[in-house]
């Protein structure tokens, strides 16, 4: 086994919710009277801890008003992630990888609430030994979620992998010194993520799956 801890990210690499945190994005621009972000500036924070996404989106959010939006970015988007789904082949993929042995984990821009609500709706929560969140780790891209997870398990980072679709979690993983694997279906594009050499990048959970199963 090359890779005892695997780490995902969750929004855009198991959850297909990149187009509904755009929207949430920008409908709370709506309510506040600041111009929206457009949706590859929108999608390009996504990973990162909320306030800290809200401030590189909307430049022109006073200071003052960041609790505001907050507040606004979580009523929209709670009002729809009842109906966001994984992306096919999610489960088979993390119950074939926790059968042979690989112990998973979760590396997320959520916030502790928001994955614990999004591991209740999703049905995933066996499937994980750990998680690390925003709100009580540095945001992406410093290493810390990264190296609290290896000193949790007593793992390597040689024997270590991050998984996610955004830059953010490919500067995370090499901050921490440890492998990344980029998927292309979520929040950031093809290119940009080949900027960040990861060991690979995957077009599909069942793309990813076969490398896995090849590789880890």
């Amino acid at each position: 086994m090359k890779y005892e801890l695997i780490a995902f990210d969750w929004d855009g690499t198991l959850l297909d919710s990149a187009g509904a945190i755009v929207r949430a994005i920008q409908a709370s621009c709506c309510d506040l009277g600041l111009p929206p972000p457009d949706d590859a500036t929108a999608r390009h924070v996504i990973g990162l801890g909320l306030a800290d996404a809200l401030r590189h989106a909307v430049p022109a959010l006073p200071p003052e008003q960041t609790q505001a939006m907050v507040e606004r970015y979580r009523f929209h988007y709670l009002s729809g992630d009842h109906a966001l789904t994984l992306f096919p082949g999610v489960e088979a993929m993390l119950g074939r990888l926790q059968a042979a042995g690989h112990t998973l984990s979760i590396a997320t821009g959520k916030s502790r609430q928001g994955l614990e609500r999004a591991l209740d709706h999703s049905g995933l929560r066996r499937f994980f030994s750990a998680s690390r969140c925003a709100d009580e780790c540095h945001s992406k891209p410093h290493p810390q979620m990264l190296e609290e997870l290896m000193a949790e398990f007593g793992v390597a980072p040689a024997s270590t992998v991050m998984i996610g679709d955004t830059s953010h979690d490919l500067q995370m993983a090499a901050n921490a010194g440890v492998d990344a694997l980029a998927v292309t279906y979520g929040a950031h594009p093809h290119g940009h993520l080949r900027e960040y050499a990861p060991a690979a990048c995957l077009h599909s959970v069942a793309e990813l799956d076969r490398w896995l199963a090849a590789h880890a």
